[in-house]
């Protein structure tokens, strides 16, 4: 690792002299610790970060606790907790059904049960994007891109994710206009779901399920919201990360995504969720009325005398606008790939 603070000006130097004009160019090898880390596919930038501040990162065999540290990516030599880490270039896209009672990690010192279990013979290194709590279940991104996840987490890109959840009991709508305006929650600020409504879902009248999407993904978000406003959530599965969608993938079971369903999770958000059942419903409606219409003009022209050719199909059923997914490439255990 280099220095790079300016040297101080001698005083053979003009008196015009900046420091600044007298440092380096950067060396284009270089490149920050935690971007390094992260296209190493050790973690995100952020738990690089996390890993900095614990010492557990070394550079030529020195701990390094600054975040703003930079790496020589051909000369320096990177460790982990003791191990040495190189960027590996091929880049890797897995979904996850992560089941309920598995920790969001890829090691954990009490030998809980966590995701790693499931990756054992993968080759590249990876790490999950975000995280599922041990009582939730559903999708997860896991990949060894760092780029790829800082995309996937940063509030900027509004990546949605959408969840089914059981509550104890029936919200009122003014209690889920409430959290539609947005909450202030621990730890979190305040949030907002971006899409909710009440979903048909099993046979109790004693429990609701409903499908909310948020775009923050604090700790523990959906269910802080939730309690404020006097509910416990006693089930929760995340459904889709933007319009890449779980269905299909068994519990416990992984597949790698084709670059076309990578892109599927970046897809705009005003095409989820209401919007979308909101338009396809008009268009229906307005299907109905045509075909109220021309049945009662040809009856008109019937009682004419006349016969008037039937009006041709003005197409068919309109499409949802969501292509079916190919199915992803299997990988051990995996059998079905995601649908978006």
């Amino acid at each position: 690792m280099r220095n790079h603070r300016p040297q101080k000006p001698s005083s053979a130097q003009p008196r015009s002299a900046s420091p600044l004009k007298t440092t380096k160019p950067a060396n284009s090898d270089e490149v920050r610790l935690n971007k390094f880390l992260a296209d190493c596919g050790v973690t995100s930038r952020r738990g690089a970060d996390e890993l900095i501040r614990e010492g557990a990162v070394s550079i030529n065999g020195k701990k390094v606790y600054e975040l703003g540290a930079r790496v020589n990516v051909k000369t320096d030599r990177v460790m982990v907790n003791g191990k040495p880490v190189q960027v590996d270039f091929r880049k890797v896209y897995i979904a996850f059904h992560k089941p309920k009672g598995v920790l969001t990690t890829m090691e954990d010192p009490e030998g809980r049960p966590c995701i790693a279990d499931y990756f054992k013979h993968m080759d590249v290194r990876i790490f999950p994007i975000g995280r599922l709590d041990w009582d939730s279940e559903g999708l997860i991104l896991l990949t060894n891109d760092g780029e790829f996840a800082q995309r996937v987490m940063h509030p900027k890109h509004e990546v949605l994710k959408t969840y089914h959840v059981k509550v104890n009991g029936h919200p009122s709508e003014d209690q889920l206009q409430k959290l539609r305006r947005g909450v202030s929650i621990k730890d979190g600020g305040k949030v907002a779901a971006r899409h909710l409504e009440k979903i048909k879902m099993g046979d109790s009248d004693l429990y609701d399920w409903l499908r909310i999407s948020v775009g923050e993904g604090k700790n523990r978000q959906v269910r802080k919201m939730f309690e404020k406003i006097g509910f416990d959530v006693l089930k929760l599965q995340r459904v889709a990360i933007g319009r890449l969608k779980l269905s299909g993938l068994p519990r416990g079971e992984w597949a790698m995504l084709a670059p076309d369903e990578v892109e599927r999770i970046f897809a705009p958000p005003s095409e989820e969720g209401g919007a979308r059942r909101t338009r396809v419903k008009s268009v229906k409606s307005r299907a109905r009325d045509e075909s109220s219409q021309r049945q009662q003009k040809s009856a008109r022209d019937r009682s004419r005398g006349s016969f008037a050719a039937p009006a041709g199909r003005r197409g068919g059923r309109p499409a949802s606008g969501r292509p079916a997914a190919p199915a992803g490439r299997r990988g051990a255990g995996s059998r079905r790939g995601p649908r978006a």
